[in-house]
């Protein structure tokens, strides 16, 4: 099974009408496991209503960087959905995009989001897009168990010292048409790579329009050649990463399903999971 490590599913809906029901089906026949991460609360809830339409889709609750000076006064407003939520993503810091007039929020949102992580035990995707040096720096106070690093594009030092820090990957499109990617998706470790989309809007600059769901054989295809390996060594490899980082984590089976039973994540011959996605009509 497929695993898109990193997208962002409910703003399908600001695609078209047919593109969330397009998205699910080709979800569902794929059989690609999606965490979809949130923006801020209504993405959150919308990411929980669309779960209830496909059980391969997981949805995890985080507060943009582009958000966080709407949210930065209100943060004891969203513990409710911080403890509801499998995982915290999506979370971070962005300098590249963002003006440095929202750095303070933007700082003390995600240091929330760690606090919180790390009392709660629960895995954090990051945005480091352009502060990879400062993230690096917070990880290091806060010290969270386990973290995905979301589309990292930044140098190749702080890289190793994400990797000595026990972070995983996630390697996107941009590996087709970035030698630096390409090189990215060389030098982290197997045992820490995991495969993303960002879809639908994170393609588009590269695509020329929304991605889709399928998008992640493209990338499969494009890890796997820049590795020098065989697509399935990457799916295998994968799908063996995110077990580990749920390994011994029984809240989050119990909240996600993400267990062997369900998803057989560890036989990579599987063509999917257990149980069948409930689609919209």
């Amino acid at each position: 099974m497929l695993i898109d490590a990193h997208s962002h599913v409910d703003r399908y809906g600001l695609v078209d009408e047919h593109a969330l029901p397009s998205a699910l089906a080709e979800i569902a026949q794929h059989r690609i496991l999606t965490i979809s991460n949130s923006m801020d609360l209504p993405s959150y809830r919308r990411n929980l209503e669309i779960s209830e339409r496909c059980d391969l889709v997981l949805p995890i609750f985080g507060v943009h960087p582009w958000n966080a000076p709407e949210n930065v006064d209100r943060l004891k407003d969203l513990n409710e959905a911080i403890e509801s939520s499998p995982m915290i993503g999506e979370v971070g810091l962005d300098y590249y995009f963002e003006d440095p007039a929202t750095y303070p929020a933007q700082r003390r949102v995600f240091e929330y989001f760690l606090s919180a992580a790390k009392e709660q035990n629960k895995i954090v995707s990051l945005h480091t897009k352009g502060a990879e040096r400062e993230v690096l720096e917070v990880l290091d106070r806060y010290d969270p168990q386990r973290v995905i690093v979301h589309w990292y594009s930044g140098p190749v030092d702080i890289l190793s010292e994400l990797v000595a820090m026990g972070a995983y990957f996630t390697v996107g499109i941009e590996v087709l048409y970035s030698e630096h990617i390409r090189a990215i998706a060389q030098e982290v470790p197997l045992n820490r790579l995991l495969t993303e989309t960002d879809n639908p809007g994170g393609p588009a600059g590269f695509i020329g329009r929304p991605g889709t769901p399928v998008l992640l054989q493209d990338v499969v295809r494009g890890i796997a050649q820049a590795r020098k390996t065989a697509p399935e060594a990457i799916i295998q490899a994968v799908q063996a990463n995110l077990m580990e980082l749920i390994r011994d984590n029984q809240w989050l089976e119990e909240k996600c399903g993400l267990d062997k039973n369900r998803f057989r994540l560890h036989n990579t011959g599987d063509a999917g999971p257990v149980s069948q996605a409930v689609l919209p009509n």
